[in-house]
């Protein structure tokens, strides 16, 4: 699998716990989106680690498009919804 599998056409929003850390899934497989359950191990792709800086709502990527994973940048409004479930 060479590119991420788009889970949903917009980002999830989450609250996340400052000094926590996150494996946010990067394969897109995940039931448990936008944070990593092991799906991706037949991949060859691994989760992104990050530690939260501060605690509060975050919106997170599902469409594995952004460029500042893993925070929502708005690329899923450039994918149409016939996108989801696919890796584009």
């Amino acid at each position: 699998m060479d590119k991420p599998i788009v889970a949903a056409n917009s980002p999830a929003r989450v609250e996340l716990e400052a000094g926590k850390r996150y494996a946010f899934c990067v394969c897109g497989l995940s039931a448990s989106q936008p944070f990593c359950d092991g799906s991706h191990k037949e991949t060859g792709m691994r989760p992104l680690k990050f530690t939260a800086e501060k605690s509060g709502p975050a919106f997170l990527c599902r469409c594995k498009q952004t460029r500042n994973a893993p925070f929502c940048d708005g690329s899923h409004k450039q994918l149409s919804d016939a996108e989801v479930g696919t890796g584009v």
